[in-house]
């Protein structure tokens, strides 16, 4: 036990470098994390020489090394994110009796990593590996609803597209939207994906609070009147919460 305390001073060191836009000084990492000066200097020079941080001589600064790579690349091709989250799929399909899927956002876009559906239910155009337009989507929108307003922006900064005449056509309309789902604590998509079928969505997030993937529970509007949507909701909630705490994750401080 008596390694713990150097194991977490470089895992801290590890996602300093991660998180930062480039290289840094040794003295600002040891500012940032409050670790003495010298110490800070054993610890990268430890560190490099297994491969997890390179020093940059002509920047005077530290970067993530080729080992530190290796380990993100075989994280990636474990696919962590759909292994911790297909059995709650599984379970939250058993519970609820709809179809379930995990969606993460790519660019303003979700991308749908997995499927999950009861025996005898109608396929989706939404299946594995499909992506729609972000911002129709209830999995999207659960997740851009805790992006910051400028990415938000950045993400559409021109025309919308639509698939059925419905959703938001502009960004005002987005964030209008957005701010609901926000104070409602889920998202709901209301035929504006295929018409006749309506999809509730929860986000899960990572240890920093950012949103990292959804829940959605898509099923027929015919069979759910509006007024069954909240108590449908609470068990997408509750799946969007065991993912995050597998994520080792954390919801962001709503101010």
């Amino acid at each position: 036990m008596s390694q713990v305390p150097a194991a977490r001073r470089a895992l801290a060191v590890l996602r300093l470098l991660a998180g930062s836009a480039g290289p840094l000084p040794a003295s600002a990492i040891a500012r940032t994390l409050d670790l003495p000066r010298s110490s800070t200097y054993h610890l990268l020079t430890a560190m490099a020489v297994d491969g997890f941080v390179a020093y940059l001589p002509e920047e005077r600064r530290w970067g993530l090394g080729v080992a530190a790579f290796e380990v993100g690349s075989a994280y990636l091709r474990h696919e962590p994110l759909e292994r911790l989250a297909r059995p709650l799929l599984r379970r939250l399909v058993d519970r609820v009796g709809e179809i379930a899927q995990l969606g993460v956002l790519h660019g303003a876009e979700t991308l749908y990593l997995l499927k999950e559906q009861p025996p005898r239910h109608a396929t989706l155009v939404t299946d594995v590996g499909v992506r729609m337009p972000a911002q129709l989507t209830a999995s999207g929108r659960s997740m851009l609803a805790h992006l910051p307003r400028a990415q938000v922006r950045a993400l559409f900064p021109g025309l919308f597209v639509d698939r059925t005449g419905k959703g938001p056509a502009t960004l005002r309309d987005l964030r209008r939207v957005l701010a609901d789902d926000t104070r409602r604590g889920w998202s709901i998509e209301d035929g504006h994906i295929t018409a006749g079928f309506a999809s509730i969505a929860a986000c899960a997030f990572d240890h920093t609070g950012h949103p990292t993937a959804a829940i959605t529970v898509t099923f027929r509007r015919e069979d759910r009147p509006e007024d069954t949507w909240p108590a449908l909701a609470a068990p997408v909630q509750e799946t969007a919460r065991a993912l995050t705490t597998r994520l080792t994750g954390r919801p962001p401080q709503i101010l």
